[in-house]
């Protein structure tokens, strides 16, 4: 009996692999195009990695006319969780990178290489390890639990290196025609691979970001079909790639170690293999140390966190982007007006070492994100938001002409206000422009330098009866609050002041200060100029009255 008597009885109606071959042609790209794809598991919830690998693969893609697609790995199908597929499909559509191919909901896709989910590929993985079994290069093992930790506990007790290879492979050279036997008999198998490596030579090998790297060649007989008639993740993503034409697989380099592996199986299925760039693992510092992040401790490792919190998809790019290639910062200070479609992202300029993910300077970064939006824009995105997971902000914003006015200050000049980080900061940085939430507060109204009760009452007396003009441009009301300093005894001008302080009481901003924090309750506010003309004078009027009674 012979290797494909035994190929047919494990798989009788696999289909020969000239089949999948012919259904799955070469993609027709021009030159350099590349195919990229994310691919995750549907085992928990989504992770920022999976948000850095999808950018990075979108923008190889499109910048070079290529495709990138979603592929959906689901052959652990114990750990799946509930809802787990729609949850990646939904995460790639909130960040705006939605693929070109793949699963597009639980149970549709797009693209003429699917199925895009690894559970639905069965037949096809069970024809490629016909295939092996047919060369001789995969077979039956009927190891029970029991035995691979017997094998296992010998290794250990001899200090070896741990593993079902050479010697320690029981069915590696068990008779065809008993293995036939077994199979009849309705006993349990898996089929492994049967590796022609061995530990004592090495494979080099040239990484596209961490560059030239050689290991021992794989000696282990992997697991390539489980009970289950499901594949390994080696196996299925082997063929997979393979078949869907992907030319380039970029992943954490926790994969680095696969490597020889994954070349091993693409030569001996007679595939040419991917380019491989192992991208650097996310970092978060920790009382000085350094390691990986985790959706356990860091709730900003969860992808949702951000929609959550209200970070802008494009502000989680940026700051990706800038993670991924150092020249990005640069590149988007002198080019303000473009659009990150328009940066060239390069893989040889990623860091070979571990990414540092620092929130601090993400927020940093999303504020800057949007500085640059319209107040249309930002009101928008915040009533978004606001639907989902703040009713009060909701309400707040229900006048979108006055919320409009508000959200305009500052905004769209030269140095635009850099105060919001994030959607869930919007109503604390607004809310005193509301009337009905301005005066349901009670105010502290410490002003600063100027003390005196009787000078407050005046500045803000005097400022409402005598300088105060709704029609008034910026400089002349900036000049009347110099007046109205003047007139109470405060330099007109801090250089004044600090020439000769004995001669003042203060200075006029000062003044200024004791304007903001009557028509605001706050000592740091946006241009208060604007501030006013949005409040109107009824409003500005019944603050400095409520703050001369406080």
């Amino acid at each position: 009996m012979v290797y494909k008597d035994l190929a047919d009885i494990i798989f009788p109606n696999a289909k020969d692999i000239s089949y999948y071959e012919e259904k799955y042609p070469s993609r027709n790209l021009k030159e350099g195009a590349m195919v990229l794809r994310v691919a995750p598991s549907p085992t928990g919830n989504v992770h920022i990695g999976t948000v850095y690998q999808a950018l990075i693969a979108k923008k190889l893609a499109k910048q070079t006319d290529g495709v990138f697609f979603l592929r959906i790995e689901d052959t652990d199908q114990k750990r799946e969780i509930d809802g787990g597929i729609l949850q990646i499909i939904d995460t790639l559509k909130n960040f705006d990178l939605e693929p070109d191919e793949g699963m597009i909901s639980e149970t549709e896709e797009k693209g003429a290489y699917g199925p895009y989910k690894q559970s639905q590929r069965k037949e096809i993985y069970q024809a490629y390890a016909k295939y092996l079994i047919e060369q001789g290069k995969a077979y039956p093992c009927f190891c029970t639990p029991e035995e691979l930790d017997e094998i296992r506990a010998k290794q250990e007790a001899a200090k070896i290196r741990p593993g079902y290879y050479g010697v320690w492979a029981k069915y590696r050279t068990f008779p065809v025609e008993d293995a036939v036997k077994k199979i009849q008999a309705g006993e349990q198998y898996i089929v492994r691979f049967k590796s022609q490596g061995r530990e004592d030579r090495r494979i080099k090998h040239k990484d596209i970001i961490k560059g030239n790297v050689d290991f021992p060649e794989n000696d282990q007989d992997i697991v390539i079909i489980k009970s289950d008639g499901l594949p390994t993740y080696h196996f299925a993503h082997v063929i997979d790639d393979h078949l869907m034409g992907t030319t380039h697989v970029t992943r954490g380099d926790e994969w680095l170690s696969s490597v020889p592996l994954h070349l091993q199986l693409f030569y001996e299925l007679g595939f040419k293999a991917p380019k491989y760039a192992h991208t650097p693992t996310l970092l978060k510092s920790d009382n000085g140390n350094k390691r990986k992040i985790s959706k356990r401790k860091d709730p900003e490792a969860a992808a949702s966190y951000y929609q959550e919190v209200g970070i802008p998809s494009l502000a989680v790019k940026e700051y990706l982007l800038n993670i991924g290639n150092s020249s990005f910062e640069n590149w988007k200070r002198q080019n303000k007006e473009k659009t990150i479609d328009e940066f060239e992202f390069q893989l040889n300029k990623m860091s070979v070492s571990g990414a540092l993910f620092d929130m601090v300077k993400l927020l940093d970064v999303s504020k800057i994100v949007i500085s640059r939006f319209s107040a249309e824009e930002v009101y928008e995105q915040t009533i978004a938001w606001a639907k989902k997971y703040d009713a009060e902000l909701l309400k707040l914003l229900e006048n979108k002409d006055y919320s409009l006015k508000v959200l305009g200050i500052e905004r769209g000049n030269k140095k635009p206000r850099k105060d919001i980080a994030k959607w869930s900061d919007v109503k604390d940085n607004i809310d005193y422009m509301y009337d009905e939430e301005f005066f349901k507060k009670a105010h502290n109204y410490e002003y600063q330098v100027i003390s005196d009760k009787s000078d407050i009452d005046k500045i803000l007396t005097l400022y409402m009866e005598k300088y105060y003009n709704e029609n008034d441009d910026k400089q002349t009301w900036f000049d009347k609050i110099k007046e109205l300093a003047g007139e109470m005894g405060y330099a007109k001008e801090v250089k004044e002041f600090k020439a000769n302080p004995e001669a003042y009481k203060a200075h006029v901003g000062d003044v200024s200060t004791v304007l903001r924090i009557a028509l605001t309750g706050r000592a740091n506010t946006p241009d208060m100029y604007e501030i006013m003309q949005v409040l109107g004078k009824e409003s500005i009027k019944k603050r400095f009255e409520k703050a001369m009674e406080k």
